[in-house]
């Protein structure tokens, strides 16, 4: 019978505590085990094994980060919705790094994870169809948002930025960059 209060939300939980803390690394099932207070077999009664429960955290995080986009671009549109999406990706990844690292990117296919990403970039495109984006045009302003935000959250959360300049500064100037090479009603990327 499964311990009362377990279920694959609170190993999830669990889960999400130890990579927070300690990092991906640090993500084992007698970790989570110890966290949750059974016994490892226990677990299997709520997730089959390593790679499901990093999928439930995959889920989890694409949820939150969706959540926290589209807290930030509701009501803004063009310009100002991209800066306030950039800002909460960012705020994301820094005050959550061990979580976001644990997410698995993979491009197969794997059911929730799919729904879930497909959630978060419907975000990103909402956001971006503002510019009358469409097609591939709409498919690589995404792909150059994601990975502008990605690898600057990224090194910063992993302290890669050691020069004394002004982190906000050099994110404000990456979101102009980033603004600024999207068309402003007047041209369209092929």
């Amino acid at each position: 019978m499964p311990r009362a209060g377990l279920s694959p939300d609170a190993v999830v939980d669990a889960a999400i505590a130890i990579v927070d803390a300690e990092g991906p690394g640090a993500l084992t099932l007698a970790a989570v085990a110890g966290r949750a207070g059974v016994a490892t077999p226990s677990l299997y009664k709520h997730v089959r094994n390593l790679a499901e429960l990093r999928l439930l955290m995959t889920v989890r995080v694409m949820e939150e980060l969706t959540e926290r986009l589209g807290e930030a671009a509701l009501g803004r549109s063009g310009d100002d919705a991209v800066r306030a999406v950039m800002r909460a990706y960012r705020s994301y990844v820094v005050e959550h790094p061990g979580r976001y690292a644990s997410m698995e990117q993979s491009a197969e296919p794997l059911g929730k994870v799919d729904a879930a990403g497909e959630r978060l970039l419907g975000v990103i495109l909402a956001v971006l169809r503002g510019y009358d984006l469409e097609g591939s045009a709409l498919v690589h302003a995404a792909r150059c948002l994601r990975s502008s935000v990605h690898g600057f959250a990224v090194l910063e959360a992993a302290g890669g930025f050691g020069l004394p300049e002004d982190l906000e500064a050099s994110y404000e100037l990456l979101i102009t960059m980033v603004t600024g090479g999207l068309p402003h009603r007047t041209a369209r990327v092929t």
